[in-house]
């Protein structure tokens, strides 16, 4: 990082990032659709395409979501005994539902820390 080059804020980016928001003005969606990256923000103009989530958000969620799901999975076996049925018709739901919920949010944290540290283009000396 050179000298003349700004400092750009970690957790604000993460958290502009945790809210689908553009990680440095903090207005715009960075998604059109559900995933899909803008190409740019539609208020500062960052240019958004050089972000490389690729694989990271879809594990990051399953680590997330699957550990609350088995904890809770695990403590209603050992404190109700209830049927496999039981345990099925209520964490298959709830896995979907917050691994759907969770997604956009961790792809977007992902490129705010990406934007944050410079990675992929985002420093400015690359196009």
């Amino acid at each position: 990082m050179t000298i003349a080059q700004t400092e750009r804020s970690l957790g604000q980016a993460f958290r502009n990032g945790l809210l689908c928001r553009c990680p440095d003005c903090g207005k715009s969606s960075v998604f059109n659709g559900y995933i899909k990256v803008k190409h740019t923000c539609d208020s500062c103009g960052l240019e958004l395409h050089h972000q490389r989530a690729d694989d990271a958000p879809p594990y990051f969620t399953m680590l997330i979501v699957l550990h609350f799901v088995i904890s809770g999975l695990l403590t209603v076996q050992q404190t109700y005994d209830p049927a496999t049925w039981i345990q099925l018709s209520i964490w298959l739901p709830v896995s979907l539902v917050a691994a759907l919920w969770l997604l956009p949010r961790v792809k977007g944290a992902l490129i705010g820390i990406q934007w944050a540290r410079r990675m992929h283009g985002f420093g400015g000396d690359f196009t």
